[in-house]
C-alpha cells in the first residue's frame, strides 16, 4: 500500500503546482487532461484511506494485545507518534486542491459546498481568516511531499529498532525470547524458510 502511495504521488506531482493561482487547475488538468490522471488521483485519495484503515487494525491488534504495557511502552509511543504524522500527512495532501471548499473546512469547519465553481482560490475567502498566513499551497505541498514523509520515515525506523529491541507481543502473553522449542527441526525444512506475516 505505501508503494501505490509513493508511485501515484511521484505521478501527480508531475503536474501540481502549488500555487494558489494555479492549484485548483493543475487538480483539474489532472482529473481531465492527463492520461489516466482521474484513476492516479483517486488511486492516491483512496488508498489514502485504505493506508488508514490498515493503520486502525494494527492499532487495535495492539492494544488487544496489550503491546502498550511494560516493556513496549516506547514501541507504543512511537507508534502513535507515527499516527500523528499520518494524520498530519492526510491533512496537508486534503489541502493541496487549494479550493475554496477545502480551506473554509480547514479554518473553521463551516460546510461549503465544494463543486467546479470553487475554483478561486484564498482570495475571495474572508481576509481576517488568512491574516500573517502565507497564501499559497507552497508550504502545504512542502510539508506533504517532503517534510512529514522524513519525520515518518525515522519514526518507523525508531518503531522497527524498538520492535526489535523488546520483540512482538502476542494473545496469550508468552515472552517469544524466554520460551524456545526444544526441538527446533521439528519443523518441515520446506517451510522453515518462508516468512510468515500476521
Amino acid at each position: 500500500m505505501l508503494v501505490i502511495q509513493i508511485v501515484t504521488g511521484i505521478f501527480l506531482t508531475m503536474n501540481y503546482k502549488p500555487d494558489a493561482a494555479q492549484a485548483f487547475a493543475s487538480v483539474e488538468y489532472i482529473m481531465r487532461e492527463v492520461p489516466w490522471g482521474w484513476w492516479i488521483r483517486y488511486m492516491h485519495s483512496t488508498g489514502a484511506s485504505f493506508f488508514f484503515i490498515c493503520v486502525y487494525l494494527h492499532m487495535f491488534r495492539a492494544m488487544l494485545y496489550g503491546s502498550y504495557r511494560n516493556p513496549r511502552e516506547l514501541l507504543w509511543i512511537f507508534g502513535m507518534l507515527i499516527f500523528l504524522c499520518l494524520m498530519a500527512e492526510a491533512f496537508f495532501g486534503y489541502l493541496l486542491p487549494w479550493a475554496r471548499c477545502l480551506l473554509g473546512r480547514a479554518g473553521d469547519r463551516e460546510p461549503l459546498r465544494c463543486d467546479s465553481s470553487d475554483r478561486t482560490g484564498p482570495r475571495d475567502l474572508d481576509s481576517r481568516r488568512f491574516r500573517g498566513v502565507r497564501r499559497d499551497a507552497q508550504p502545504f505541498f512542502a510539508y506533504h511531499v517532503i517534510a512529514v514523509p522524513l519525520a515518518l520515515l525515522a519514526l518507523v525506523v525508531a518503531h522497527l529498532l524498538a520492535l526489535h529491541e523488546v520483540g512482538s507481543s502476542n494473545p496469550d502473553g508468552v515472552e517469544i525470547k524466554n520460551v524456545k522449542d526444544p526441538r527446533p527441526e521439528s519443523r518441515s525444512t520446506a517451510f522453515r524458510f518462508i516468512p510468515i506475516t500476521p
